[in-house]
């Protein structure tokens, strides 16, 4: 890829909008949260829309209906394709739409062509740089009347299509998915050569790698210190090679601690965090045998669900608050055929502690039976 260039129009993060423009921010999720409130601090009208709810409109069309910028905020093209084809006949006609979505070259072309004026812009950086103003936009095209908002956000590289631009981010996260493993694998040497965690910290730090390792210590040293600001299985939609290590909802930082589990014996646990995360049983038939029973104390009392009834639970929708829940693998214990786990689950105001029993069973690994702890 040739021709990267960062327009000049770019004015300094450090300075203050002049030029305060009607804003709608389409989707609440880290990234778009960050970018309505850095906005708004800059002056500029912000409206926001999320499908969950908790935006300041009740509906998308409302939410563009006065707009001169909207900036899409979304998890995938399925994601902006319903929102936009809810919002294109009611959008201004000199509104420009900037979708800051991570998606393929062949999507980011099928959703630059639903509205007149799309820019595919997604971006580098996350909520941390939204709020000192140093994201990076990588445009597939001229940001014309957005130029003001996006300047107010950090900086834009022009990568000439929308095709383009989708490749350069698919690029740039290929690059961080195996910078992460790097340093997962360095952490990994140094347990086993008996390096303090903090010692081989202050090492990585110093090597060509430190800035990413800088960004997540507070993470690495204290795993539930703060939420996550970029969720692992964000970067495993959009590093496929990587899906088969992440657990949904997980911060990044997860990537870079060292594992010690044959990547069989987590599928499971993965299929399970993911039934929590999209609300869809079918990843819980996955992950446990047919005869599981889950059990635990609720409100006191024991209670035992078959594996159905413990899918009947689930309705096929994400928690309105899954952006803000969070799950990890504590240990994982093999002999033989037969394993241990256990799992820590941040959700809301509670925390459960879940305890696996694991069995092979014709070559794959599933979960016997599961019991729970809540706090």
């Amino acid at each position: 890829m040739s021709g990267l260039l960062e327009l000049r129009w770019s004015q300094s993060p450090a300075t203050a909008s002049m030029d305060a423009m009607h804003v709608t921010v389409l989707g609440l999720g880290h990234l778009g949260a960050a970018i309505a409130a850095r906005l708004a601090d800059r002056n500029h009208h912000v409206t926001t829309w999320t499908r969950s709810g908790g935006g300041t409109a009740a509906t998308a069309p409302d939410a563009v209906r006065d707009a001169e910028v909207v900036l899409l905020c979304l998890y995938d093209a399925a994601a902006c394709r319903a929102v936009l084809d809810t919002v294109r006949t009611r959008l201004p006609v000199e509104a420009v739409v900037v979708n800051t979505a991570t998606v393929g070259p062949d999507e980011a072309v099928e959703l630059a062509a639903l509205a007149p004026r799309i820019l595919h812009a997604p971006v580098l950086g996350s909520t941390g740089a939204v709020a000192a103003g140093t994201l990076t936009f990588l445009a597939g095209g001229a940001p014309g009347p957005a130029a003001a908002v996006l300047a107010d956000l950090g900086t834009v590289v022009d990568c000439g299509t929308p095709a383009t631009a989708a490749a350069a981010k698919l690029v740039a996260n290929g690059v961080l998915a195996d910078a992460l493993l790097t340093v997962r694998a360095a952490r990994t040497r140094a347990a086993a050569l008996d390096l303090p965690p903090h010692l081989a910290l202050d090492v990585l730090e110093r090597t060509a790698l430190g800035g990413l390792v800088r960004a997540k210590r507070d993470r690495l040293e204290a795993p539930d210190a703060t939420p996550a600001d970029f969720a692992a299985s964000a970067l495993a939609k959009d590093v496929a090679l990587l899906a088969g290590a992440l657990a949904p909802g997980s911060d990044i930082a997860g990537l870079l601690t060292p594992a010690h589990a044959d990547p069989a014996v987590l599928a499971p646990l993965r299929d399970y965090a993911a039934g929590h995360a999209t609300g869809d049983a079918s990843y819980h038939r996955r992950a446990f045998l047919p005869t599981a029973h889950v059990e635990g104390l609720r409100e006191g009392r024991f209670t035992s669900w078959t594996l159905e009834e413990y899918c009947a639970l689930f309705t096929g929708s994400p928690a309105p608050d899954e952006p803000t829940r969070r799950r990890r693998v504590d240990r994982v214990d093999v002999t033989g055929s037969t394993g241990t786990a256990t799992m820590t689950l941040h959700h809301g105001p509670d925390v459960f502690t879940d305890s696996f029993a694991l069995l092979r069973v014709d070559g794959a690994w599933r979960i016997a039976n599961k019991t729970y702890h809540r706090a």
